[in-house]
């Protein structure tokens, strides 16, 4: 028996019961995501119909073309996740209004032009940012009532920060980069989900930060960091060598790795005080063995600003 009278066998069934689930949905998620990768990448390379020239002076279809519904997709299963959050700590955001600021940030993000200057762009996105704190608090208070206007304000916020303009990054990656760097980022940034959960399992013994996420531990922090530093290099040697030139360095990719696994538990612990904060275990329940959308993304989140910048840094051919 554990403390507090648990079975441990129980405990033991539930670890292989989401495992189970997760050797089942896993490799069906990521050879979705390879598809669209390379499906993406194909388009990218095929002549574009006469119209699409004339109206854009571009040969060949945009980058993106079926990565932004992807995204856009899960963007929107992930703000229904959100608004059920928000609905659990008692904020007040309509579930079209969450669902409408994350696509608003999702596509501004995504879509600035590359004609605009530096300052342009940033009160572009200063803007959006003023207008939705501004309409959040405007919208809550139509009905003559004052009490929740922050917390309304600062879901708002929340929703197209979080998921819109963070999210965004990921399609700004795929923007200035081949979708095999947009995939790299993704597998690279999620093996450190998967190193750190079996070391945790392991030989975790050390927690980490008990009051906010029980289940993380030190030994799966560096476990998670170590995977995802060999996966990185591993990556880059394998898109460097067989698919295209112009990709970090082995050993950049190594250390890529590293930071995108530690800058991914920092957004998982972000979610789980999000979580915590609305008294709910999961964000949602449509993927079994992982919990909800969100539960996925949460890493993924944060990484995505992270890796764009790195790239901006480390690989030439980027767009300045």
């Amino acid at each position: 028996m554990r403390r507090g009278g648990t079975p441990r066998v129980g405990l033991i069934g539930y670890c292989v019961g989401v495992l189970r689930y997760r050797l089942l949905l896993g490799p069906i998620l990521i050879a979705g995501i390879v598809f669209g990768s390379w499906f993406d990448q194909w388009l990218d390379m095929q002549s574009a119909g006469a119209w699409f020239v004339e109206l854009t002076g571009r040969e060949t279809w945009p980058p993106g073309m079926v990565v932004f519904p992807i995204v856009s997709l899960l963007a929107v299963f992930g703000a229904l996740e959100l608004k059920l959050i928000f609905g659990a700590a008692d904020i007040a955001v309509s579930r079209r209004v969450v669902v409408t600021l994350v696509l608003l940030g999702l596509a501004t993000t995504a879509f600035v032009p590359e004609s605009l200057s530096g300052v342009t762009g940033a009160a572009l996105m200063n803007s959006l940012v003023t207008v939705v704190l501004v309409g959040a608090l405007v919208f809550h208070s139509r009905k003559r009532q004052v009490d929740g206007a922050i917390a309304a304000a600062g879901g708002a916020l929340v929703a197209l920060v979080l998921l819109g303009m963070m999210f965004g990054f990921l399609l700004l990656i795929r923007r200035e980069h081949s979708a095999w760097i947009f995939l790299w980022v993704l597998v690279t940034t999620k093996s450190s989900d998967i190193g750190a959960y079996f070391v945790g399992r392991a030989i975790g013994r050390h927690k980490l930060i008990p009051w906010l996420s029980p289940g993380k531990t030190w030994e799966g922090l560096f476990g998670g960091m170590g995977f995802a530093g060999v996966v990185g290099g591993v990556g880059v040697l394998i898109v460097g060598t067989v698919v295209e030139a112009g990709v970090p360095g082995v050993w950049l990719g190594v250390l890529m790795g590293v930071v995108f696994a530690g800058v991914g538990q920092v957004g998982d612990l972000v979610m789980s005080l999000l979580k915590r904060d609305a008294g709910v275990k999961d964000a949602g329940k449509s993927l079994p063995g992982f919990g909800g959308v969100l539960d996925v993304l949460d890493s993924v989140l944060l990484v995505a600003p992270v890796a764009f910048w790195m790239l901006r840094l480390v690989v030439n051919g980027s767009h300045g």
